[in-house]
């Protein structure tokens, strides 16, 4: 499984090189199967005039997107600077840049390094940091309509994976490693800041999950 940002050494495994196939890959293919869920599901609550925020971005294809599907404004906000100029070249290439802007900043140390938006995605995200559930914490913080975030699910074989995954990380002397974090965990955390889990999507390795403000459900 491949996760997107959070800290825990990832830019020692998020180069420059994963960033420059990352923003090519958007460029010429689109959004990938989890993507175009998250994206679908905030089309559906209304992309017109929305400001997107998009949480261990890398180089903003979500927010870009979502940019292109009607949304007004967009922030990526990332640990790993090597993602900065593909996420800007991206931006151009999809002429989006004057609408989006890129943040090097940890936001579970940082909860006020970025402003708030009414969409907040986490792709892949709190399952690189062992601090998944208040990272998706301080996400929920700055949201204002909805939180949409995807993450491995807690079953036997996912948290096998991740454990083999960290152990031949460790043999590689990588910091990087995966966490599998307990839902209830991130729904508590999420709960803190006034929202609640409205939608969910269970794939073979990554459960998709919608948070709503409590008023709105």
């Amino acid at each position: 499984m491949a996760c997107s940002c959070g800290g825990n050494g990832c830019d020692g495994l998020f180069t420059e090189r994963f960033a420059r196939r990352a923003m090519r890959r958007y460029l010429r293919q689109g959004l990938g199967a989890d993507e175009l869920l998250i994206a679908e599901w905030a089309a559906e609550s209304g992309l017109g005039g929305a400001a997107v925020l998009e949480v261990g971005g890398g180089v903003g294809a979500l927010q870009a997107e979502l940019l292109r599907r009607g949304a007004a404004t967009g922030v990526v906000v990332d640990v790993v600077p090597a993602f900065e100029p593909f996420a800007r070249e991206l931006a151009r290439e999809a002429e989006i840049d004057d609408r989006t802007a890129w943040v090097l900043a940890d936001l579970a140390e940082e909860p006020d390094a970025v402003g708030s938006a009414d969409i907040v995605a986490l792709r892949r995200v709190v399952c690189c940091s062992p601090y998944g559930p208040a990272l998706l914490g301080a996400a929920a913080r700055l949201t204002r309509r909805s939180l949409l975030a995807s993450y491995p699910r807690r079953i036997w074989a996912i948290r096998a994976a991740a454990r083999i995954q960290s152990a031949l990380f460790a043999l590689l002397r990588k910091e990087f490693r995966v966490y599998v974090h307990d839902p209830a965990d991130l729904d508590a955390a999420a709960s803190d800041h006034g929202l609640a889990r409205a939608r969910t999507h269970r794939g073979l390795v990554w459960e998709t999950v919608a948070y709503t403000r409590s008023a709105a459900l």
